[in-house]
This record gives C-alpha cells, sequence and structure tokens, in this order.
C-alpha cells in the first residue's frame, strides 16, 4: 500500500511546527550541519556517520547520536513506498549544505517519484528574511501550496554541488552559481561559501571581517551582546549560537575584552584597513566537506579560491 508524503524537515522546531499544524505525512528531521567539518558523498554509511561524530564532538562537544540520526535517515530505505517527498529548507547556506546533502541522498535511495520544494525567505510584506518556523501558520500554508516540483535538472544540479563539495576543489561550484534552477537562494548560498575562505588581504573570511566591522561600529558590552548582533547581521549563513561562539572566540586576537566592553586593538584595525593578512595567526585547520580551508584563500579581484603554495600553519 503506497504511503502518502514524507516530509523532510531542517530541524525539530519545524517538525513540531508541522505536526501542530497537522500537516499530513510521515516527519523525518535532518538531524545535521553539513556546512562545518568533513563529509563523504555516501550518505547513509557506518564510515559517514563516524567522521561527522568524530568533529562534532571535538570541535562543539556536541552529542552525536549516530543510532538516532541514522534511524531519521533510515526512513528513506523504502523511499518508493511514498507518494512523494517535501523537502522544507531555508534561505540559507546552513540548508541548502543539508538540502543537497538531502536530494542526494533520495538519489543514492533510487527515488522515482516527485520530489517538492518548500523554501523560505523573502515574504511578501515582511522586511528581513524569515525561517520557517518563524512564518505564521497562513504564510506557511501558503508556502506549502506553492511547494515546486524539482526537475531532474535541478536535481542533477544538487548531486553535482553535494559532489564538488565533498571533493577538494570548490573553484568546481563557480559554474553552478549560474546555472538556472528552480533553487532561488543557492547561488547566494554558494558565493557566500566561497567567502568563508581567508580573504588574500586581511586573511579573514567575509563573515570574521563583518563581525569586526561590528566590533567597531556598535556599543558591544561582551561576547555573548556581540552573538546577538551577529545572528542578526550574518546574511545568508544561517549559523546558529555554536557556531557564532566558536568564531567569536577564535577572533580574539583582535578585539580587547574588559568586564562591560570589546573593542577593537590595533590588528582588528590592521585587518579591517588590509594592511596586514592575518591568515597564520588563526586556526585555519578547519574542514568545509573535502576542503581543508587553511589549503585555499579566497581572491575577491579574481573571484575565486587560490592554492597555497605553503601550508598556513
Amino acid at each position: 500500500m503506497t504511503k502518502q508524503t514524507l516530509n523532510i524537515t531542517n530541524g525539530s522546531s519545524l517538525t513540531e511546527y508541522l505536526e501542530k499544524e497537522k500537516y499530513e505525512g510521515e516527519m523525518l528531521t535532518w538531524h545535521e550541519m553539513l556546512c562545518e567539518g568533513p563529509t563523504e558523498k555516501e550518505i547513509d554509511t557506518t564510515s559517514f556517520f563516524e567522521i561527522r561524530k568524530a568533529f562534532l564532538e571535538s570541535v562543539y562537544d556536541a552529542e552525536y547520536d549516530i543510532l538516532k540520526i541514522r534511524s531519521e535517515i533510515q526512513k528513506t530505505n523504502a523511499i518508493n513506498d511514498y507518494k512523494e517527498v517535501v523537502l522544507w529548507f531555508e534561505y540559507d547556506l546552513f540548508c541548502h549544505i543539508n538540502l543537497i546533502a538531502a536530494i542526494s541522498l533520495l538519489k543514492q535511495k533510487d527515488i522515482r517519484i516527485p520530489i517538492f520544494l518548500v523554501c523560505s525567505g523573502r515574504v511578501k510584506g515582511e522586511k528581513s528574511l524569515k525561517g520557517l518556523p518563524e512564518l505564521s501558520p497562513k504564510q506557511l500554508k501558503e508556502h506549502y501550496q506553492n511547494k515546486i516540483e524539482l526537475t531532474i535538472d535541478d536535481i542533477a544540479t544538487a548531486q553535482k554541488a553535494w559532489r564538488i563539495y565533498c571533493e577538494g576543489d570548490h573553484n568546481l561550484l563557480k559554474p553552478l552559481i549560474t546555472r538556472p534552477s528552480n533553487f532561488k537562494y543557492l547561488s547566494i548560498c554558494l558565493k557566500a561559501h566561497l567567502k568563508r575562505f581567508p580573504d588574500t588581504r586581511s586573511g579573514l573570511s567575509t563573515l570574521e571581517y563583518n563581525i569586526l566591522i561590528l566590533i567597531k561600529e556598535h556599543n558591544i558590552k561582551s561576547r555573548h551582546h556581540l552573538v546577538g548582533y551577529v545572528l542578526h547581521y550574518q546574511g545568508y549563513y544561517g549559523f546558529g549560537d555554536m557556531q557564532i561562539v566558536r568564531l567569536i572566540n577564535e577572533l580574539e586576537i583582535f578585539y580587547t575584552e574588559t568586564e562591560d566592553t570589546l573593542t577593537l586593538n590595533r590588528n582588528g584595525h590592521l585587518a579591517l584597513e588590509h594592511q596586514k593578512n592575518f591568515r597564520k595567526e588563526l586556526n585555519c585547520n578547519f574542514v568545509f566537506g573535502g576542503v581543508n580551508k587553511r589549503e585555499f584563500q579566497f581572491d575577491k579581484k579574481e573571484n575565486k579560491l587560490i592554492k597555497n603554495t605553503i601550508d598556513a600553519n
């Protein structure tokens, strides 16, 4: 007997929201943040879960329950017993890396049923970009009713993006930035991803640079206070608290901290003015998919990643 819909959501809060609003079908909650740490192309494997567990527990001291996460993903084992899959993901980089992984997983499971996408972002009448759990029930229903069926080309684009992300040359993502697709925000997210590598001028990623701008332009009272600003002004990254806290802590060579204030120090001003490249002073030993951050710098003029000839560390 054919089941109805498999909903793949971007997190527990959305799953609970959909269940509260009585959306039909089974729920699969995507408990991952694949925008950071090592990944492998094949997703539902012991090796994949082990490298994710090692990364998240070592970097964030976050519990990674392989049985719980794998049991969710294995709801796709009989994927063709459903009539359709609905993917619920948002406009940001955090969600889009998970999205292309989810689509690749479905193809790995030999999916032959329609795949639909519900993606939030810009909402009519709203000034700021909205995450799915931030939508009103009426707005959420409108998004669902306007869900987009992904084409063969869309699915191929997602698969290619995931394959490249898991490999060693992320410049290969550049052609996908201009490729037409039903992924309204994919282009912006891929651009944002390339700018996570150290800039050739300052050694800072775009988000790290913008964090220093926030310290310079606002009366920041503490690291905790700064986290709130970064969460609000991060644009298309979609990072959570723990990711922002890690970035702020790694940037401590650029600011002076007292009981009631954070202010830029000399290093901070030199970085913002592009007077010195601090790549070697920062911990660039960090992996995005199949690439270590320390191996490349982002050249703004050439708009691409430049491979380092000498290891930064």
